[in-house]
């Protein structure tokens, strides 16, 4: 079956060959689902997961529906984090300039007069809520002549307590303006800050059909406190790994663990809040790179990083909930790729981890580790669970699941 091209779709030659120097010349799904609309000046809410081109999704109109005489900032998209701030920039940052268009990013742990300096200056302005609050108060930029605005991962800034923030620079943009909301999910809180911010819109849900899902094998190991760390050590040396992500629950354990993975042989890096942005930046690339083949990081990585080559996710800490797994699991199988969800558990956590296994239909590997999974939840609880996109589908006897 033939799909559209991305001038067929509408985008323009610049934009298009741009793409293509790239190697990008089909578009993906999410992106030939709501091209259309986004080009015709439509609001538009996407339930999309990450992993699944949405970036390109709406960074193409942005590009396309803005002029490069255009007073600036003309275009705002609001990142929870820093790390999915800078993964925008970089995924457009060439289509804009085939345009003549600046795209600049804008977050905290950073010097904020440089920002200031820029943030005026660009066309599209990509931020997170605090660091352009402060912005605003400093009267550096303006967002009077916003005409396009962009809420990426909305259920994530609820997460993270952002929604005072947002609705405060929501009211310094025009309401003539063409609105794009982009979550995991469209239920509940991020459901109704979809609605309160669009017009009309066109609703879009993007799930990977049967051929195209993350191909992702899920383990869960049973451990206790002080042999967990020799079982890490274990999975590091596996030879058939590439890159592993490791997640921690506090930033003290995350540089606690590289220090004791050193004492193992094994190099590992850091990122979490308390970094600052260049050692958060230098750790990231020393991993991309491969130079050092482990990243521990807090939840602060869990969404937002797209690093390719990463084989296992490990979760030396156990999540607390069912959406942290999801996304933290989602960051291995990517594009294409194959890769191994592995998760420590103790017995104190069996509870728990039991509901999050149940709830995304991982009851065999679960059992496997030696636990049982918790017992189905009544009728009427299940019909009002909404399953996260990215959650882990009935697969085969071996545990590799297609996670959506």
């Amino acid at each position: 079956m033939s799909h559209p091209s991305f001038a067929e779709l509408g985008v323009s030659r610049p934009v298009a060959e741009s793409l293509a120097a790239r190697g990008i010349t089909s578009p993906f799904p999410v992106q030939r689902l709501v091209l259309e609309d986004l080009l015709a000046g439509h609001d538009v809410q996407v339930k999309s997961p990450t992993g699944s081109g949405k970036t390109l999704a709406f960074g193409i109109p942005l590009i396309e529906r803005t002029a490069a005489e255009a007073r600036r900032p003309a275009a705002l998209v609001l990142a929870p984090t820093r790390e999915l701030a800078q993964q925008i920039v970089e995924e457009t940052r060439r289509e804009a300039h085939s345009r003549a268009l600046k795209v600049t990013a804008v977050y905290g742990g950073a010097g904020i007069a440089q920002q200031a300096r820029l943030a005026p200056r660009s066309h599209i302005l990509v931020a997170t809520p605090g660091r352009l609050i402060d912005l605003l108060e400093r009267g550096d930029v303006t967002l009077e002549h916003v005409r396009m605005l962009v809420l990426d991962e909305a259920d994530r800034m609820l997460d993270m307590g952002f929604r005072p923030a947002v609705d405060r620079i929501v009211r310094q943009i025009p309401a003539e303006r063409q609105t794009i909301v982009l979550s995991a999910t469209l239920d509940g809180e991020a459901g109704k800050l979809a609605d309160a911010y669009t017009r009309d819109a066109r609703r879009h849900e993007h799930a990977a059909p049967e051929g195209e899902p993350a191909d992702i094998e899920h383990r869960f190991v049973r451990v206790n406190h002080e042999g967990k760390l020799k079982v890490l050590v274990e999975h590091l040396r596996h030879p058939e790994r590439d890159l592993a992500l490791v997640f921690v629950r506090t930033k003290h354990g995350a540089d606690r663990l590289v220090k004791r993975l050193a004492r193992h042989d094994v190099r590992a890096v850091a990122i979490h809040g308390n970094r600052t942005q260049g050692q958060r930046e230098r750790a990231l690339a020393s991993f991309e790179r491969g130079d050092v083949d482990t990243l521990v990081a807090t939840d602060v990585a869990a969404r937002g990083i797209d690093v390719r080559g990463v084989s296992h996710v490990i979760n030396f800490d156990a999540p607390p909930a069912r959406e942290d797994y999801v996304h933290r699991i989602g960051r291995t199988g990517r594009a294409g790729a194959s890769g191994v969800g592995v998760t420590f558990v103790d017995d104190e956590q069996a509870a728990d981890m039991g509901r999050i296994a149940r709830d995304l239909e991982l009851e065999r590997e679960f059992e496997a580790a030696g636990f049982r999974a918790a017992a189905p939840a009544p009728a009427r609880q299940q019909r009002q669970r909404a399953r996260p996109a990215g959650s882990g589908g009935r697969g085969n006897r071996s545990g590799r699941r297609r996670s959506r």
